[in-house]
């Protein structure tokens, strides 16, 4: 009996010991370490347009296009960063009936991409900045898709050749996109050059002139020159006969 209690003794101190080390280890330990962050979420422009409250054309836009999708990747694919210049409703509402419909699919995306530099710039680099700019619509050369850009104190100015508007407000800024509402659709030369009336068709200097009858004058001369030569030639001849007649 008393070996059996001696055994049971011993592994109720071990059991108390495993207890007590499990104990100790967990207090050294400390609390567990909460998990890193996770990456942050992609940047998606059309959420940022819609937290604006006055882009639904401009979102049903780029949605349309699919252009949205392509910034998100751009956004999250390079560390060069987008400048978006958004023209509000009320800027789309302004242009003249038609226009957008007039564009083909590839026109439309040209002009969305017109809005769109591809590096960030920020308000105070506008200062500095060299025009013309050049935006994802390509050929920045006269004519086709220039965008320049000056400043008046705070005001940020912008000039297409056909548009001319202010930065009215920034929707949206962090290291990566800027938004700017503009408060008309930036218009480029490419698309909506102004046609040109074609010249009027020049004379065929080879045209023959319309044929005219002779003038009153002109008959009356010849009329005139047919009585005349009669007459000069009368009178000599009948001088000549009365001659040769006496002269017998």
């Amino acid at each position: 009996m008393e070996g059996f209690s001696t055994y049971h003794l011993a592994a109720i101190f071990l059991f108390i010991f495993n207890i007590a080390a499990k104990a100790q280890g967990q207090a050294g330990a400390g609390p567990a370490a909460a998990p890193a962050p996770g990456p942050p979420p992609p940047l998606n422009v059309t959420a940022v347009l819609e937290k604006g409250g006055q882009f639904r054309t401009l979102i049903r836009l780029l949605q349309s296009t699919q252009l949205d999708e392509r910034i998100r990747g751009q956004l999250n694919n390079s560390n060069a960063g987008l400048t978006l210049f958004a023209p509000s409703d009320n800027a789309f509402s302004s242009l003249s009936p038609g226009t957008l419909n007039t564009l083909t699919n590839q026109q439309q995306v040209t002009l969305l991409q017109y809005h769109i530099i591809p590096t960030l710039i920020t308000l105070s680099q506008f200062q500095t900045v060299s025009n013309p700019l050049s935006t994802q619509a390509g050929d920045s050369s006269p004519g086709q898709y220039p965008l320049n850009v000056t400043t008046a104190g705070n005001q940020v100015n912008i000039s297409t050749g056909l548009v001319n508007t202010t930065i009215s407000g920034t929707v949206y800024s962090d290291d990566q996109l800027a938004v700017y509402q503009v408060d008309k659709v930036l218009l480029p030369l490419g698309i909506f050059r102004p046609s040109v009336p074609a010249p009027p068709p020049k004379a065929d200097k080879n045209a023959s002139a319309p044929t005219e009858g002779p003038s009153s004058r002109d008959s009356a001369d010849a009329s005139s020159t047919n009585e005349w030569r009669p007459s000069r030639l009368g009178l000599p001849f009948a001088v000549a006969v009365s001659i040769f007649y006496w002269s017998f």
